[in-house]
């Protein structure tokens, strides 16, 4: 009897055994409006409300105050090489963030409101004597006692300083301006910080001064940090 070959089998396909669609997909068409929204919902959502540092330059500045204020108790803090280099971050800081308020916020202020000169003077006078606090400590040793007492002079100076702009300055210039003022501000004062002076220029605080001055004193500043990192890195 002769046996006849079997045909060959092959399992089949997961679609050749799936069955037919009865119907209509029943799944949602997505559109790409809709991507990465809840459901629902059509685009990406309302953007965050509310004043930010990113829209807002009170909230920008009132940040930066914060920030110089840690930078304070990081120096007062640290020892030996640490402390050198904390003060070299708190140094920077302070130099160009009161550039850019010389530069964007205080004329803004002094014309904000009906006392903003006068208001504007005495933070300009403050914003001096700081400087010339500042560039003392930048000529002692960070290890002498006499350092420590001129930390604590500038910290005292400095937040005196920050508290009368936020309870006397910044509410005038809030209560003056628009939202597109305050966010065109921010902006500003951001681009004035990215080329200010690393390092204190007392006498160097009206707006004009600075146009002035801050250039070369920024260009000058900036080359003795790199020279300084440099030296650092190298063991100089």
């Amino acid at each position: 009897m002769t046996e006849h070959p079997r045909p060959e089998t092959r399992p089949q396909a997961w679609s050749e055994t799936r069955p037919p669609p009865t119907g209509p997909e029943t799944r949602p068409e997505t559109r790409p409006e809709t991507i990465g929204t809840a459901p629902g919902t059509v685009g990406p959502g309302p953007e965050p409300r509310g004043p930010s540092p990113d829209n807002d330059v009170i909230e920008l500045l009132l940040q930066q105050h914060r920030e110089i204020h840690r930078l304070f108790g990081e120096v007062e803090g640290a020892t030996g090489v640490r402390r050198v280099e904390a003060f070299d971050r708190l140094r920077r800081c302070l130099a160009v963030h009161e550039t850019a308020e010389e530069e964007i916020v205080h004329p803004f202020a002094r014309y904000a409101a009906a006392d903003g000169a006068e208001v504007v003077e005495a933070r300009l006078a403050e914003e001096k004597h700081a400087k010339q606090t500042l560039q003392r400590l930048e000529r002692l040793d960070p290890a002498l006692p006499e350092f420590a007492a001129a930390l604590a002079e500038l910290r005292a100076a400095v937040l005196a300083h920050s508290q009368r702009e936020e309870d006397e300055e910044f509410p005038r210039i809030r209560a003056n301006s628009t939202p597109q003022q305050l966010r065109g501000m921010a902006a500003a004062v951001r681009a004035a910080e990215a080329v200010a002076p690393t390092h204190p220029h007392p006498g160097v605080e009206s707006p004009t001064a600075n146009l002035l001055a801050g250039p070369l004193a920024a260009m000058i500043d900036r080359t003795r940090d790199r020279i300084r990192q440099t030296a650092g890195r190298h063991g100089g």
